[in-house]
């Protein structure tokens, strides 16, 4: 039978090779992402997927060409690169190598490819990228303008942690609009809008905005940089007059004194900076750069914060104030002024709305005052239709909690957080927020009652509430089901913490704190990488923590790093470390060597500041196994000492920096990275490892799981230390006690020796703290502890690292050890418990990997998908005792017997 299903399976693969289909590249990206604008590298990166019927496709050559002209790309004729054909086989990855790229102008490419029989596919679709401003020239003298100019004495940097002092007040300001009428009197070819506002901004060509975006551009230290956002405004352009507006929002530049706020302190008032490029049909083109020409006024809004909320008074609204006709003689000139010493284009994806949501349910609390549960915790705005009379007011306060009777609760999550929207009585009202948001289910809403009650009164009537879900719009690229329900619950769980904490940094909550802590950036990584093509939001990240780090080599908790915290929030180990992590799993999920290779310096140099720190090879400084589970209240770890976690990932960090230095030629580099790591393992080994228990420590469920991830624990005692991980948790009756530090360590160990059946035991119980006990206690995202708190943050990112074992362990989707992005895959599923069924897609760099899995009394059926120009080793559950079969692209399906038999 087995001999049958071999050659079986060599007929099928000679017929599908002699019959082969055609290949053909496609989602063609550059930097990441398809057909950007705003690329301000000279050697931007380009990938593709390929695209095949047949199976074991695999790439032999590929062909680039590059034009300014789309009608001579459509001929195949790149004037500005042709690379030729070359002979290569990983696809993608290619820095581009043709005459040096102008600022402002688009580019067209398309891509051949050959296979491993030297067919050559036609040409790709065409795709396109446009360069952002390569120079400070290039923005033609553009100045920042502003309304006002803050006072260099109410400047305060870094931002105070708190309320500030009493003496600096309430601190108002005017959120500004701005506006600029030009003439065009010729044939628009095309028109460029290069923008920055800070802190955000949404922009208007002639009464319409222009894109989708939602708090544009992401936040970074303003100190150093900031990010300007390219819109293609060619559309919104005509002949004749025209009007350009802008409306600036306070964002993390201007911090009111007033509601509650993680942070106070300004960088200045709002600001902007703009060039509009224009060219014509004719071959001249006009620049139209902000300077003191603009005119400039007070918004409708009086109030905004990004931790306070915001208010708007419809009757201070100035209709068709961005269109060509309007009326500005009462308008001021802009002011300019000093803004931000460099400027970069927007890396990562911007923000956008995508779920809205509408109440499940309401209740009324009291007169004027009602309750709308949403049904969902999320990261969002509000967005409210009304009726009523000018002048009414309409108070919106949001929160992930109620209160026992039933109003909303914002203990956890930083109150006060407000809108209030007054009236103008202009029959049908609608508004949201535009420079804040919160994460919230419930909406409890003042002055005002739903359509259909009638209350003498006449309170304003609500005829529509909703809620609208913001988050980074990094393409969603998986999905995952099992037959175990609470699996599938836990996995919703976690995904929506992770939507609502993906903005332009990994915030930890999208409320209270919205800052970027950096372990997250690590430990959360895969978990988000299998839902969500984060390569582009990862370099940005990477950046932010090189402008973070400082001159001695120090990595800051958070980046960007607005408010400097007293230790032990300052600087963890576990958290600076993303600065050596991060670019290395970047590099290894996407293959990006060139990101690693300018992250290199600030690897080395943090590495170089953690062994300053250290004595006698041991770090014993920092938070530890941050909201680990012990007998006091959680915080700091109180399970593990601190030297255990700090000390094991300062190793792991230079294990990392020894790869890294390999992989760039460094052979001195290297050298000396595997001699002070065989240094740390040794002074950890005798520091922490006791032989006669053969535990770390106190033999914590983190500090054995870290010890063996990390490959510090001897050879010879790996069993014993396995032995006494899986004892503990056993003891325990299957409980957890890890925190944010240890517990993906402990899942990946427990994964990586086969022990997927403690795992499952572990997270398929509601009765302990764990994602079944959030659940059953009411909780729709990921909470910040593991118990549930009311008192903490209900919609937390840095506990979700079960996501991670959902795609690589149950279903089994992961890549061969060594091998960088996804070019070896080994399948490995992983039927435990009750499980009976389960299915997963992940949209890798190289294309679609898929698998579902089915297994009954007699049988155990398999499904999978391997993308072109890959190979695979796909494996079977242990029980069926049969021997991996290697393959490469294509669709697969087998059914493996009890009674051992194979069929395909």
């Amino acid at each position: 039978m087995r001999r049958w299903f071999a050659l079986f399976i060599i007929g099928i693969s000679i017929a599908t090779e002699l019959g082969a289909q055609p290949i053909e590249a496609v989602n063609l990206r550059c930097n990441y992402r398809i057909n950007p604008l705003g690329i301000d590298e000279s050697q931007p990166i380009l990938t593709w997927e390929i695209k095949s019927e047949s199976k074991n496709v695999l790439q032999s050559a590929y062909r680039i060409i590059v034009s300014d002209d789309p009608s001579l790309i459509a001929k195949g004729v790149g004037n500005i690169w042709d690379s030729k054909k070359v002979s290569t086989n990983p696809q993608g990855q290619v820095y581009y190598e043709g005459s040096p790229l102008q600022s402002a102008k688009k580019y067209y490419w398309r891509v051949m490819i050959w296979d491993k029989n030297g067919r050559s596919s036609s040409y790709s679709k065409t795709a396109y990228w446009q360069m952002g401003l390569l120079d400070k020239n290039d923005w033609d003298n553009a100045h920042w303008i502003a309304y006002d100019i803050l006072p260099d004495s109410n400047i305060f940097l870094p931002l105070v942690h708190g309320n500030g002092k009493k003496e600096w007040g309430k601190r108002p300001n005017v959120l500004p609009l701005f506006r600029k009428t030009i003439t065009i009197k010729k044939t628009v070819k095309s028109a460029t809008a290069f923008i920055c506002g800070l802190g955000q901004f949404e922009m208007y060509v002639n009464g319409n905005k222009t894109g989708d975006h939602f708090l544009d551009p992401g936040w970074t230290q303003y100190s150093k940089h900031a990010q300007y956002v390219t819109f293609d405004v060619t559309n919104q352009i005509r002949k004749g007059e025209n009007a350009i507006g802008v409306w600036l929002g306070n964002g993390f530049y201007y911090i009111p004194g007033e509601r509650y706020r993680k942070m106070t302190g300004a960088y200045g008032y709002p600001k902007l900076i703009a060039k509009f490029f224009i060219e014509y049909a004719d071959g001249s083109s006009e620049a139209i750069v902000t300077d003191s020409t603009w005119k400039t006024s007070a918004s409708p809004i009086y109030f905004s914060s990004i931790y306070g909320g915001e208010d708007y008074d419809a009757n201070l609204e100035q209709p068709k104030w961005n269109e060509a006709n309007f009326k500005d003689t009462s308008w001021k000139n802009a002011v300019e002024t000093d803004g931000p010493s460099m400027l970069h284009a927007q890396l990562s994806e911007p923000l956008k709305v995508f779920e809205q949501f509408t109440p499940v349910s309401r209740r009324q609390l009291k007169q004027h005052v009602w309750v709308f549960d949403l049904g969902q915790n999320f990261s969002g705005i509000p967005s409210i239709t009304v009726s009523g009379r000018k002048g009414d007011t309409v108070r919106i306060i949001p929160a992930e909690l109620l209160n026992d009777d039933g109003s909303v609760n914002q203990k956890g999550s930083g109150g006060l957080h407000v809108y209030t929207y007054v009236l103008k009585g202009d029959g049908q009202e609608q508004w949201q927020p535009r420079f804040t948001y919160y994460g919230f289910r419930y909406l409890q809403v003042e002055n005002a009652v739903p359509d259909g009650i009638t209350l003498k009164e006449g309170a304003p009537l609500i005829k529509d509430i909703r809620g609208m879900h913001i988050r980074n719009a990094a393409p969603l690229i998986s999905h995952f089901s099992c037959s175990n329900e609470l699996f599938n619950k836990t996995h919703a769980l976690i995904l929506w913490a992770i939507k609502s904490n993906m903005v332009s940094v990994y915030t930890d909550c999208p409320h209270r704190e919205k800052l970027g802590w950096l372990e997250q950036t690590h430990l959360m990584g895969s978990s988000v990488q299998y839902n969500f093509d984060i390569a582009a939001l990862n370099r940005k990240v990477i950046r932010d923590m090189m402008y973070a780090q400082y001159p001695d080599g120090k990595i800051p908790e958070i980046a960007p790093e607005y408010t400097r915290f007293t230790p032990p929030f300052d600087e963890s180990p576990e958290w600076g470390s993303a600065a050596v992590i991060l670019p290395w799993y970047h590099y290894l999920w996407f293959g990006d060597k060139k990101t690693l290779a300018e992250a290199y310096d600030m690897m080395k140099k943090y590495v170089a500041y953690l062994q300053n720190k250290s004595s006698d090879h041991i770090l014993s400084h920092g938070l530890g196994d941050w909201f680990d589970i012990g007998p006091n209240r959680p915080g700091v770890a109180q399970l593990t000492p601190q030297g255990i976690t700090a000390t094991a990932i300062y190793y792991y960090d230079i294990t990392i920096l020894e790869k890294t230095a390999t992989l760039l030629g460094k052979v001195a580099d290297a050298t000396r990275y595997r001699n002070l790591a065989a240094e740390v393992k040794v002074a950890f080994n005798k520091k922490f490892f006791n032989q006669t228990t053969k535990q770390y420590a106190t033999g914590s469920q983190t500090a054995n799981a870290m010890a063996l991830y990390m490959g510090l624990v001897e050879e010879r005692y790996q069993q014993d230390v396995l032995h006494n991980l899986i004892t503990d948790i056993e003891q325990r009756g299957f409980a957890l006690t890890a925190g944010d530090i240890g517990y993906r360590y402990v899942l990946r160990v427990l994964e990586k020796y086969g022990r997927n059946d403690v795992i499952y035991r572990m997270n398929n119980r509601s009765d302990v703290p764990g994602y079944g006990y959030q659940i059953t206690h009411g909780a729709t995202a990921l909470t910040e502890s593991w118990q549930a708190y009311p008192f903490v943050s209900n919609n937390h990112f840095m506990l979700g690292h079960l996501m991670e074992w959902l795609y690589s362990g149950l279903c089994g989707i992961r890549q061969v050890e060594g091998s960088v992005a996804f070019r070896t895959i080994e399948i490995r599923p992983q039927p435990v418990g009750d499980i009976k069924e389960a299915k997963a897609h992940y949209r890798s760099i190289q294309g679609i990997i898929a698998v579902a899995w089915k297994k009954d009394k007699e049988r155990f059926s398999l499904e999978v998908s391997i993308p072109s120009n890959t190979t695979a080793t796909i494996f079977f559950p242990e029980e069926y005792k049969k021997k991996p079969v290697k393959v490469g692209s294509g669709e697969y399906k087998f059914i493996v017997s009890a009674k051992k038999r194979l069929r395909g």
